[in-house]
């Protein structure tokens, strides 16, 4: 991963490769020019104070991830300054915020794939600033390699990602700048690794092997781990998972994770989808919905993340992840329409359509995590298409058996960068999942099926626990472009929103 410092060097006689500066829209004034951002003061002057005049000659605007590359000032040790879009200009006595400041930060990483070293003159006011930054910058130089020709030592377009960014302004001996890079190394680091689980393959990661990733990482970082394999699933009656991993030969798995603080006095309960591929079962999916299916697993993902991160971050609250993993497959042995699973929680669920498989193994992950009383759950799922439908390609929806937690998880998301949406659950659509049959139908209303998932789940969560649910199915996947710090492919959606919800629990300050 791109290696992170700080300094107090003066821009013109750091040996780099590049020089990275911000630019925005001058919004205060009629000419609605362009301004250059805090913090590259020097380069600036070095241009007799017209960098401005220069860039916009070069026809740079300061629009939002613009990049405009020009030769460095005589006597400048990097060869060139890398000028990038910050958008508007903030207004008077305001700063930029955190979140232009990653997208600026990951847009030039990504932009200097292959440089070695970079210096980053962006504005950096306070701690927090040097975090934005820095995890910007570790979440853009992202690439995925491992199954190259070449290997992981070459990435974009054949070019190793950024060695190291300096970031300037930054100080290094102050307890809360070092705290805050040492913090967006580990969410980034972490959520990396998410992003490389969704991009693996499913040929290379069915349960078992994610199972096997997540041992591992839980000995690193001195985490707890139970995983309970086909035979213990039966045992516990676990008829959810067990029924959409019917049809595969890779058998599922329910993974524990168990991070605890001898500080803690909060305890939260992650649950994680993890259908490493979905082909929907008996009910396949339609030619040309199956080619991203990989993606499936990718709540589970978040879920075993943001355990680690927490690990990582030392936070002084219990946080308890679970992964839900199967595969969903068609075969002689699969999980027909119109057949009923007997839930761990005891519920009955006739089972309409083999493809609405999500809420079936979250629903015996969560009456798992609700017996150990938490005091909040959060499940992440790539849930529904309805979901996609209502909210795009990257906005996740917020669901929640309580207002204010509703309200709280979704302020947490804003906060890190990560857009979401608080959705509603209508009682009347409760009554489409009525079966003659059984308790419930994993089906139900057709218009609103994501909230429709959202209640199904909600019959599986312990009465008296606050629970949300993050259906990431449009921004867990990017189909299109990389933006900003985003790559194309997996995104790590979820992570972060998960990780600020632990932190605010540990702190007292969440809601």
């Amino acid at each position: 991963m791109t290696a992170l410092t700080l300094s107090t060097a003066a821009a013109p006689g750091l040996r780099a490769d590049a020089i990275v500066i911000g630019v925005a829209k001058d919004t205060a004034s009629k000419s609605q020019g362009l301004v250059v951002a805090p913090g590259a003061e020097a380069v600036d002057k070095a241009y007799d104070g017209r960098l401005a005049g220069v860039l916009e000659t070069l026809g740079a605007s300061g629009a939002e991830g613009e990049v405009t590359k020009l030769p460095a000032p005589s006597g400048f040790k990097a060869p060139i300054v890398v000028a990038v879009g910050l958008g508007a200009q903030p207004e008077k006595d305001a700063s930029f915020d955190a979140e232009a400041l990653r997208r600026t930060a990951g847009v030039a990483a990504r932009t200097l794939a292959g440089a070695k070293k970079a210096a980053f003159a962006l504005p950096l006011t306070e701690a927090a600033d040097a975090g934005a930054v820095g995890e910007g910058v570790l979440l853009g130089a992202y690439s995925f390699d491992a199954y190259k020709e070449k290997g992981g030592a070459k990435a974009k377009n054949g070019k190793a990602p950024l060695a190291e960014a300096v970031l300037l302004g930054g100080k290094p001996r102050d307890k809360a700048y070092k705290a805050a890079v040492e913090r967006a190394a580990a969410v980034a680091e972490e959520l990396n690794r998410a992003r490389d689980l969704v991009n693996t393959p499913p040929n290379d990661l069915n349960p078992e092997a994610f199972a096997a990733v997540a041992q591992a990482a839980a000995k690193e970082h001195g985490i707890k781990v139970q995983v309970l394999d086909e035979k213990a699933l039966t045992k516990g009656g676990y008829g959810g998972i067990l029924g959409v991993g019917a049809g595969s030969a890779a058998g599922p798995r329910l993974v524990k994770l168990s991070y605890t603080s001898s500080k803690a006095t909060k305890s939260l309960a992650f649950v994680g989808k993890g259908i490493t591929y979905d082909s929907g079962g008996i009910s396949l999916k339609p030619a040309g919905h199956n080619e991203t299916m990989k993606c499936d697993m990718a709540g589970a993902a978040a879920v075993f993340a943001a355990v680690v991160a927490a690990a990582r971050l030392g936070l002084e609250v219990n946080v308890t992840g679970w992964l839900a993993l199967a595969e969903n497959m068609p075969s002689g042995s699969a999980t027909r329409p119109g057949d009923v699973l007997r839930m761990y929680s005891g519920k009955t669920v006739e089972v309409l359509n083999t493809d609405a498989e999500g809420r079936l193994v979250l629903a015996d992950a969560l009456w798992a995590a609700s017996q150990e009383k938490p005091d909040a759950i959060i499940d992440v799922a790539t849930l529904t298409g309805a979901m996609m439908l209502a909210l795009g390609s990257r906005t996740y929806g917020v669901m929640a058996n309580d207002d204010a937690f509703r309200a709280a998880v979704h302020e947490a998301a804003e906060e890190v960068g990560e857009p979401a949406w608080p959705m509603p659950l209508p009682e009347h659509l409760r009554k489409g999942m009525d079966s003659a049959t059984a308790d419930i139908a994993n089906m139900g209303e057709r218009m609103g099926g994501g909230l429709v998932a959202g209640l199904f789940l909600r019959e599986f969560v312990g009465e008296g626990i606050a629970w949300a649910h993050l259906d990431i199915a449009g921004p867990a996947f990017n189909e299109s472009g990389p933006f900003g710090y985003t790559p194309k492919g997996g995104t790590g959606t979820a992570v972060r929103t998960l990780v600020r919800v632990a932190e605010l629990t540990a702190s007292g300050d969440l809601g």
